[in-house]
């Protein structure tokens, strides 16, 4: 069956690592909006255009799946509703979605993120320690209920589908 594996998890957390593990084991395309960011505009956010990268990286995965192809998307998904609406838009495509978790306690997070910055720092974006405090609250942690495909939720207040959800997310998807 063609697949969506979905990687959740902090920086630091070895989600590319295990991303490039299944894309090579389910000759799958993977796709990483780290490994593009910096190319295209030298830091990580560059004023609100990660998310249109990811909306058209997202679309790119959709288009995969429709086609036959199995994905790996390598975004971290820190939220339910990110997880949920990626759940649906693959499902629609008639693929199956697997989100792949991959936790980190906080000193090994830090140990890889400064093994990463010394070796290769033209690679990867700076991280100061309020980043990963900060970054810890905002991360909503899977449950096994969400990890089996077993939850389901309606869309947050506003948004009377999924889809529509998506498209406000990520701005190029639509």
């Amino acid at each position: 069956m063609t697949t969506l594996f979905l990687m959740v998890g902090l920086p630091g957390a070895g989600k590319t690592t295990k991303a490039r593990q299944l894309a090579e084991e389910h000759r799958a395309l993977r796709l990483t909006p780290d490994e593009w960011m910096i190319p295209l505009f030298g830091e990580p956010e560059a004023d609100g255009k990660r998310d249109v990268l990811e909306g058209r990286l997202l679309r790119l995965a959709l288009e995969a799946l429709r086609l036959g192809t199995s994905v790996v998307l390598d975004f971290g998904c820190w939220s339910r509703d990110e997880r949920h609406a990626i759940r649906q838009l693959t499902e629609s495509t008639g693929a199956g979605c697997r989100l792949v978790h991959t936790p980190v306690d906080p000193a090994t997070q830090r140990a890889r993120i400064a093994e990463r910055q010394a070796t290769a720092p033209d690679r990867t974006f700076p991280v100061t320690e309020a980043d990963l405090l900060r970054w810890r609250t905002l991360f909503e942690e899977p449950d096994a209920a969400e990890l089996a495909g077993a939850e389901t939720r309606e869309p947050p207040a506003g948004w009377s589908t999924w889809p529509d959800w998506a498209a406000d997310r990520w701005p190029s998807l639509a």
